[in-house]
């Protein structure tokens, strides 16, 4: 942050608006730091503009929809900067010809930079007083426009360095493209979705109103298409092929002889790229970049694939199976930008903003390494016309599927329609964990209230080593339900005689990237990833039939289960791991009501969230139309069965169509989602007995306390 934008942020102010107006005022003059006023000049396409344009109109907007109209005794710091630094806002007036912004000479650099200076010591006064909620839209907008500008700034800069012989360098210290492995598909069930942004937040006005729609199955890949993928394509004569181009791609690949990717150019040594960095050589492991939409749906058609619609992609990132998001490129869909249904533009001049643009442009979704850090929502729809290559941008892959459903969807939706017909509605706790609830357990475990995981944790790291010295050199530890694997590490750590690892989880994506991590960071160790629903007796890898057996089952997940549940699994584990074997079981201890009830109901609403994804699932995989809205979540104390209880409450009457089934709600009804129940060391041993098991060593936290049960069996 410049000096004069230090000095209208007091160290200890708490005008918060105003903290995030000069913070994003100040990442402008930071991204125009390593320019020369040369540099900020030049126009090196008609659809780029000069640096010095960028920053002046910025100012423009805040000046023209904030200070002129609500700042008392305001005076335009240049009547002529209305008519130089206009874009495209007719009703504000005329303005100066887009093609023609570099030549500009006038006003210079120090004028435009004296300009920003003025507004924000005036838009600084402006926030003194507390903005009526009109002016804090147009302030929250103004300031996501600013950011949208940044991202523009650096593909223009990009664009502008290309075209010089010298290849100059913005800043060689600007990130690298991630690598990585290639994409993998990763299957959707389609049906009813919901899409569009969910009213919580700034939003742009394109990215509503939030409805429903239908999608057949598909299939999208988790990440996007590689250089070295695109370098096949080419030797395999893509961009000569017109079977594999639109129309009017192919027309443009031939006027503009498109070779290879905007920035490719070859060399000796092969293909270069210019970044932001100069001039490099193309990284075969990063995803490819700068590709119109027409290179993209034509690769896909050369892949024998698609590009995903909008819903696609959007239904595909709120379910967690996309890697990539918003950290890399821009991604191109195969989605015309329209207007959702119910689009209304806003009156008046900001009404210009998105609603006039909705003809002839594609969507593309996600973000990208140029783009504002918190910028971007899942929500968001970029758009760009097809031909267009300096837009940071690339794409994932999707297909149609007519695949049936999997035994994990039809055993879902057996369960799910089951539960729903039963007296008391009721929805098996496994379902929680596709992706996303997986990753809002994680955020759970990081909530003040939530203290059994870091508790487990604790404990599990003082006794590990205990633990680990009962293990035979080449054991296989199995995990059931392994989810992200973290304690694993904590044995996995106090124990390198382990041979091999079995991590057993319902959700193939979340037990695939914890797989991945765990056998980068034990190189030695044997990891044999097995998706399956672990409350049922399973086949262990054959890799492991030699080898002696450890379960593993922390987080107190067997208080999941009702007594006859949690013994059958015992059973079942029992079982599955073999004579002679051994299980590590964690579990919560009964302790104060009023630490149990706030544990399960953070006040952040995290656990809320985590409940309700079950009814999004549901949404998702069997085509419900569950509103979120009509439920609350509830937590409370059963004495009787000595357990914490789960329900999403139905706020009103209600009715629900699952896979074609109606299910009505009374307002009150609950629909019962989890148990957790509470041990003593007296109630598990017993229970541990019943299954088959002995306790051959336990361990209590303090308070709150957790236990951990090594349980042992005799031969045969």
């Amino acid at each position: 942050m410049s000096s004069t934008l230090r000095a209208l942020n007091p160290k200890h102010t708490q005008n918060q608006l105003l903290d995030r107006y000069l913070a994003v005022r100040g990442r402008t003059e930071s991204l125009i730091a390593p320019l020369s006023h040369e540099d900020m000049v030049v126009q090196s396409m008609p659809d780029a503009s000069p640096a010095k344009w960028h920053i002046a109109h910025t100012s423009w907007f805040f000046e023209t929809f904030l200070l002129a109209p609500h700042l008392v005794n305001y005076g335009l710091f240049d009547p002529s900067f209305s008519y130089l630094f206009n874009s495209y806002y007719e009703a504000v007036g005329p303005r100066h010809p887009r093609p023609q912004r570099g030549l500009m000479t006038r006003p210079s650099a120090e004028q435009v930079l004296a300009y920003r200076k003025h507004v924000d010591q005036h838009m600084a006064e402006l926030l003194q007083t507390p903005p009526s909620p009109a002016q804090h839209k147009l302030i929250e907008l103004g300031l996501a426009h600013e950011e949208q500008h940044q991202e523009l700034l650096l593909m223009d800069i990009l664009h502008l360095f290309s075209t010089s012989s010298l290849k100059p360098v913005y800043d060689r210290r600007w990130n690298k493209t991630s690598r990585g492995r290639k994409g993998q598909f990763k299957a959707h069930a389609g049906g009813l979705v919901e899409i569009g942004h969910q009213g919580q937040g700034f939003a742009f006005d394109n990215e509503g109103p939030r409805h429903t729609t239908y999608l057949q199955p598909f299939e999208i890949s988790d990440r996007l298409v590689t250089n070295a993928q695109w370098l096949e394509f080419m030797d395999d004569g893509g961009y000569t092929r017109p079977e594999l181009w639109l129309a009017e791609g192919w027309d443009t690949v031939r006027s503009q002889d498109w070779q290879s990717p905007f920035y490719w150019q070859p060399s000796q040594d092969g293909w270069s790229q210019m970044t932001l960095g100069g001039l490099e050589p193309v990284d075969l492991d990063a995803p490819v970049t700068h590709i119109s939409y027409y290179e993209a749906a034509a690769f896909a058609c050369w892949a024998g694939a698609r590009l995903p619609t909008e819903a696609e992609w959007e239904a595909a990132a709120q379910s967690g199976q996309l890697q990539q998001v918003d950290d890399i490129a821009w991604q191109w869909t195969q989605s015309p930008y329209s207007p959702y249904p119910g689009f209304r533009p806003a009156p008046g001049a900001v009404g210009e903003y998105n609603g006039k643009f909705m003809i002839n442009q594609m969507v593309l979704r996600g973000g990208a390494s140029f783009t504002s850090p918190g910028h971007t929502r899942l929500s968001y729809r970029n758009f760009f016309h097809p031909e267009k290559r300096w837009v940071l941008s690339g794409l994932r892959l999707a297909r149609d599927s007519h695949k049936p459903l999997t035994d994990e969807h039809s055993s879902f939706r057996r369960d799910v329609l089951n539960g729903l017909a039963a007296d008391h509605k009721s929805i098996p706790p496994k379902y929680f964990y596709d992706a996303a609830g997986s990753a809002l357990f994680e955020d759970i475990c990081k909530t003040a209230e939530y203290y059994p995981t870091r508790a487990e944790t604790r404990l599990l790291g003082d006794v590990a080593g205990e633990i680990a010295a009962t293990f035979a050199p080449g054991s296989a530890l199995v995990e059931f339900g392994s989810g992200a694997s973290d304690k694993t590490c904590l044995l996995l750590d106090a124990a390198p005689q382990l041979g091999a690892y079995v991590p057993i989880d319902i959700c193939p994506d979340a037990l695939q990237q914890a797989a991945q991590r765990l056998a980068e960071r034990y190189p030695a160790l044997h990891v044999v990833p097995q998706v399956g629903d672990f409350t049922r007796t399973l086949a262990l890898p054959a890799a492991i039939n030699q080898r002696p057996r450890i379960g593993f089952f922390p987080g107190s997940t067997i208080g999941n289960f009702n007594q006859q549940q949690a013994v059958a699994f015992l059973k079942s584990a029992k079982t599955i791991l073999g004579n002679e074997a051994q299980f590590i079981v964690g579990v919560d201890m009964v302790k104060p009501v009023d630490i149990l009830e706030t544990a399960y109901d953070d006040a952040a609403g995290v656990t809320a969230n985590f409940n309700k994804n079950l009814l999004v699932r549901i949404n998702r995989e069997l085509g419900a139309d569950f509103d979120l809205s009509n439920f609350a979540h509830q937590a409370l104390w059963n004495p009787v069965r000595q357990r914490m209880e789960m329900h999403l409450l139905s706020l009103v009457p209600q009715t629900v169509t699952i896979a074609g089934q109606r299910f009505t709600f009374a307002e009150g009804e609950s629909l019962h989602t989890e148990n957790s129940h509470k041990f003593s060391v007296e109630s598990f041993t017993a229970m541990a007995a019943e299954a088959g098991w002995n306790v051959a060593q336990h361990w209590i936290s303090e308070a709150p306390q957790v236990g951990l049960f090594r349980l042992s069996q005799a031969a045969g």
